[in-house]
């Protein structure tokens, strides 16, 4: 019989990690083979996040063993864990933004001679690791000027520059587009032929079923079992993960669209980003999708239109009115909601609480003449919006930071309802979400449309746009490249619009 130590890189035993009263980890099983891609699922809050610090070295288990190659391991911080081969590539994104790309992939080593650097030599062999993994990325760039696609890239090209044994992926590819994904799994693959064991958290059971060999799934702290990739199917996997059958995915749409549009888009073009002539309309009670691949200027659209960005033509109209939007507090004062797909940078205010969040947007609707903040109607605003999205907290002043990823989501959400917005863009409404949670903000975007409000979702999962919208646009090279109705909705005609090809002529 083949002993664990050769069959197993990685196994963790008997886990259990508490924080406080609150139990976290109880009893948690995970083994991982040589040269294998392993899936860690489960809800947001099942414990993932918490078992991969545990292994990394960031948090310290209460009771259980992890034995790497056989031998026991006790890491008590991250450098621990990288001197064991250990490398973890978070959602959220850890680069020093003013530091070049190459300083970033090896800033393990920066320091670490004893007179000086050869820093040609550093950046060439950056440029050569990124050239490896087919993404045409700038090793001398600074980290800042990068899309938030090249910056993921960046993170795992930094991963797999040491000797890793075990590497982790939390969620890397909420920001790629299918071309991307392509790229990422071949050099996936690439590193599981050279033996390195591979732990991959998604919470898109397409990618798993692509890709991984074994599951393992996580429910409320509790591991409920592991199996062979070939040997399940993606509603047994929910079922373990959610307790309960997933029914329908996506919302029956019945809301009633109007005729005349209420906010309008003409001729928009950037003064310094990648968006030129772009025009288009959305109606009171629809849902417009905006997909194409990642760099084709949909978020850079929908950034002009907010005024985050600076646009060099163009006119946008809000019920059939010119408006400005030269800024953020312009487009807010004109009832436009943004929800960025950078939650945590641009969505929320992480250390502030949900109250505070929520609040930001509609002090005007709660203050008196004087200013002062009627604390009451804050409070009653507040808690209805929470009771209505269905945030999970025991209370309001809950930092926001302390949230799973699909409760930041709506909150990010609720501060644009507060303010009783006329229309709403979504930028990737559930980046990095569960599914029990996407299912919720599924529901919740469909009852805002219901409310006549024009809804516009950019997004780069291609089921979820088609789900969840009544028309989708698609653009490629910084402009609208064609427009799907609903009975054109597929994969194939999104690709070909998005690569700038016609759809195919039917019979």
């Amino acid at each position: 019989m083949e002993s664990s130590t050769n069959k197993y890189r990685l196994e963790m035993s008997g886990i259990s990690k508490s924080f406080g009263n609150v139990s976290v980890l109880k009893d948690v099983n995970i083994k991982v083979k040589h040269g294998e891609i392993h899936a860690l699922l489960g809800e947001n809050g099942a414990g993932k996040s918490t078992l991969i610090k545990i292994l990394s070295g960031v948090h310290q288990k209460d009771t259980g063993k992890v034995v790497l190659d056989g031998e026991e391991i006790k890491p008590k911080n991250t450098h621990d864990g990288q001197v064991l081969g250990i490398n973890v590539v978070y959602q959220e994104l850890s680069l020093v933004q003013d530091l070049s790309v190459a300083e970033n992939i090896y800033l393990h080593k920066l320091g670490t001679t004893k007179f000086w650097m050869n820093w040609k030599e550093l950046t060439n062999n950056a440029q050569e690791l990124l050239d490896s993994l087919d993404f045409e990325i700038n090793a001398s760039a600074r980290v800042r000027d990068l899309s938030i696609v090249q910056k993921q890239v960046v993170e795992i090209a930094k991963a797999i520059s040491e000797d890793t044994k075990v590497l982790v992926l939390d969620e890397p590819t909420t920001v790629f587009d299918p071309t991307d994904i392509k790229k990422l799994f071949s050099n996936l693959f690439k590193l599981k032929e050279k033996g390195i064991s591979i732990i991959y958290i998604s919470h898109h059971l397409d990618e798993i079923f692509k890709i991984a060999d074994t599951i393992t799934v996580l429910r409320d702290g509790v591991d409920t079992g592991s199996m062979s990739t070939l040997d399940t199917d993606k509603d047994s996997v929910i079922h373990l993960m959610i307790g309960r059958e997933l029914k329908d995915l996506y919302p029956k749409k019945d809301n009633l669209v109007g005729e005349i549009p209420v906010f309008e888009v003409k001729n928009l073009t950037a003064k310094d980003t990648m968006v030129y002539d772009v025009s288009f309309s959305v109606k009171p009670g629809e849902i417009l999708g905006i997909a194409g691949l990642g760099g084709s200027g949909r978020t850079e659209t929908a950034k002009l239109i907010f005024g985050a960005d600076k646009k060099k033509s163009g006119t946008l109209l809000l019920e059939g009115k010119e408006i400005k939007t030269n800024s953020p507090v312009d487009a807010a004062a004109h009832q436009i909601g943004f929800v960025s797909e950078d939650r945590k940078e641009e969505g929320v205010f992480l250390p502030l609480s949900i109250r505070r969040n929520i609040s930001v947007t509609s002090f005007k609707s709660i203050s008196s003449k004087l200013g002062f903040i009627n604390i009451d109607s804050e409070y009653k605003k507040v808690l209805g919006l929470i009771k209505k999205l269905n945030i999970k907290t025991p209370n309001s002043e809950v930092n926001v930071k302390n949230l799973s990823g699909g409760n930041q989501q709506k909150v990010a959400l609720a501060k644009w309802l507060s303010i009783d917005s006329k229309v709403i863009f979504i930028d990737e409404p559930t980046r990095g979400v569960d599914v029990g949670a996407k299912i919720e903000i599924y529901k919740l975007i469909n009852e805002v449309a219901k409310k006549g409000v024009g809804v516009v979702v950019i997004s780069s999962d291609m089921p979820e746009i088609m789900g969840i919208t009544d028309r989708i646009l698609v653009m490629h090279q910084g402009t609208i490249y064609g427009e799907l109705q609903k009975h054109q909705f597929s994969e194939e005609n999104i690709l070909r619009y998005s690569i700038g090809e016609p759809l195919k002529q039917t019979n």
